[in-house]
């Protein structure tokens, strides 16, 4: 973890997180990369045995790309967070 001009960076296996001073931001739409198509199955199903509504049933979406498979829910503060699995073979 570092922190710079007010953005505190989070780093780890190749990702990173930045979080910055103010007002919290509203309507994060927060996206996970997944090994396989059945951990996003996973997440979907126990988002919504936590009791947090789905956004999104696990599926393809083309629309994205070949290959793109999501699944949505929103958590407590009405975030979008994805569990995405881009299988690009």
């Amino acid at each position: 973890m570092t922190r710079h001009d007010g953005r505190t960076r989070i780093h780890g296996d190749g990702a990173s997180l930045s979080v910055l001073d103010g007002a919290p931001t509203e309507n994060v739409h927060l996206a996970f990369a997944v090994p396989d198509s059945g951990t996003v199955s996973a997440f979907h199903t126990a988002g919504l045995e936590a009791g947090f509504a789905s956004l999104g049933a696990p599926g393809d979406r083309p629309r994205y790309h070949a290959g793109y498979f999501g699944a949505y829910v929103a958590d407590p503060d009405g975030n979008n967070i994805e569990a995405v699995h881009h299988d690009r073979r």
